[in-house]
């Protein structure tokens, strides 16, 4: 069988069409207002989504509600397993090939307009029926939502100091027939330092939201400083991911560029001075549900994108995710495992075995490493290992230490170690009156009086690891090492290993 090369959203869906169990296709009607969500929740959303879930394929909606001829892909990264078919790679070791890719950077390139199929179909704002609504059958994931979000949007804008370009991930509200509201995490993400330095001068900030696209892309957009700081343009690991540069193409009606082969296009300004709450047209006080698992509040002040096109290609796939899905893990632990295992390979080369941001964290909150002790002076070193993630990543709120003999990928193991390796007086080392993450709802003074303001709240590393000394005492049963095949005619493949 030829080997199918991924490159964009439609040879993605080829890949997984020639797999078993990876995507489901429908015909039957759903509604994007919050019931398409609620079927993917139970087919393979997984995450932090509300039990019942379950990680499971991709599934792709033919049929959708209030838009004839729309198409919805769901899911599409929501498995690790499914993201190692998609990058070629071994599940296990998908935090080292990101960061490999950050270390290896081939730059983006520009395309000219009649090759890139994203502009097979132009709708201009300027037109009387031009309306986003319609045109983008972006869905809610609950009824509470603010209203229809995109939450798959590559956005792409420009330093206006330096001409710095930069792609990232942000939440966006439809909120009229050519506005969206966009959700920029102070300090966290570059488009929100040019979009500063736009106002600053009194200018709108060019963007452009790229929809459906090569999954690599949407992986990589989801580095943060300091492992790509500012100045790093995320595109350049994404095309080290595939061997080959990123084509981007000119945007139509604004002074910037997008992706070339993206099933949507939405071009735009960010304007200055100007702001709307996000919630105006549901009233409910919520956003939509974010990674930790909860609804975040509505924001009463966002940044306004005033739309200038959409351009799409012919029978576009708009993509989407569920907030708390697998899918976020995905995208946001794979390159927090690369930010920690780049740190501290250079710190304590040859002791990390590996580094899981685990499904419960969200991808952000929670990582496992794997910490090899060797020598009687590696005691101890552990903990440095664990204090240098918290640098490489400062979102993490919890790192577990666990040693060689440990699968970091199953948190049943995870939680044997800490059972039977662990003591809270003695292993628990607990770090007060940091920054954490805003969106964890126990970060807040109504939480504990001992939290000053909100997101300034305590880490911890939980040292599961056996004293270098008393090795002897904590070695596991020995058994005899079978090939099980002969006596199970159809065996299960393991997770982490390729089939």
């Amino acid at each position: 069988m030829e080997k199918i090369e991924v490159n964009d959203l439609r040879s993605a869906l080829e890949l997984l069409k020639s797999l078993p169990d990876q995507l489901i296709e429908t015909e039957v009607e759903a509604d994007p207002m919050g019931e398409l969500a609620g079927i993917y929740r139970h087919v393979g959303a997984g995450g932090t989504v509300a039990r019942p879930t379950k990680e499971g394929p991709a599934m792709l909606f033919h049929t959708i509600k209030g838009h004839p001829g729309a198409q919805v892909l769901i899911g599409l990264l929501a498995s690790r397993r499914r993201v190692g078919y998609l990058l070629d790679c071994d599940p296990a070791r998908l935090g080292f090939l990101l960061k490999e890719s950050v270390s290896h950077p081939l730059p983006p390139v520009v395309i000219p307009r009649e090759q890139a199929k994203c502009q097979e179909v132009v709708h201009l704002a300027s037109d009387p029926g031009f309306d986003l609504k319609t045109l983008l059958p972006a869905p809610t994931n609950t009824p509470e939502d603010a209203g229809p979000y995109i939450t798959m949007g590559m956005c792409y804008a420009s330093n206006p100091e330096n001409g710095d370009s930069d792609i990232t991930i942000h939440r966006l509200c439809i909120q009229s027939r050519d506005e969206l509201s966009i959700f920029l995490q102070p300090g966290a993400r570059h488009i929100g330092y040019f979009r500063e330095a736009a106002e600053k001068a009194g200018k709108p900030l060019p963007i452009s939201i790229s929809i459906g696209v090569d999954p690599a892309i949407e992986i990589a957009s989801c580095f943060e400083p300091p492992t790509t700081p500012l100045g790093y343009n995320e595109l350049q690991a994404a095309g080290a991911l595939r061997g080959r540069p990123v084509e981007l193409t000119d945007c139509l009606t604004i002074p910037e560029r997008a992706i070339a082969h993206a099933e949507y296009v939405i071009e735009g300004e960010i304007l200055p001075y100007v702001r709307v709450r996000e919630d105006q047209n549901s009233g409910t006080g919520k956003a939509m549900p974010e990674f930790p698992g909860y609804c975040g509040p509505a924001n009463p002040s966002l940044p306004v994108i005033k739309v200038k096109a959409v351009t799409t290609r012919k029978d576009p796939i708009m993509q989407t995710c569920i907030g708390p899905s697998e899918e976020h893990v995905s995208m946001a632990g794979l390159p927090t495992e690369a930010s920690i295992l780049s740190m501290l390979e250079k710190a304590y080369p040859g002791k990390i075995k590996n580094v899981y941001c685990a499904s419960p964290g969200g991808g952000k909150y929670i990582a496992v490493i794997q910490f090899l002790k060797t020598v009687p002076s590696d005691e101890g070193r552990q903990r440095q290992a664990a204090l240098l993630a918290f640098s490489a990543f400062p979102e993490l709120k919890h790192v577990f230490l666990v040693d060689e003999d440990v699968d970091c990928f199953d948190l049943k193991d995870v939680m044997w170690a800490m059972t039977t390796r662990f003591q809270a007086d003695v292993d628990l080392i607990p770090i007060p009156g940091v920054q954490c993450h805003p969106l964890d709802p126990s970060n807040h003074p109504d939480y504990s009086p001992l939290i000053r303001a909100d997101g300034v709240a305590c880490k911890a590393i939980f040292d599961c690891t056996v004293p270098f000394d008393q090795k002897d005492r904590f070695e596991r049963a020995k058994f005899m090492e079978v090939d099980p095949t002969p006596w199970l005619p159809n065996p299960g493949g393991s997770l982490y290993n390729k089939e």
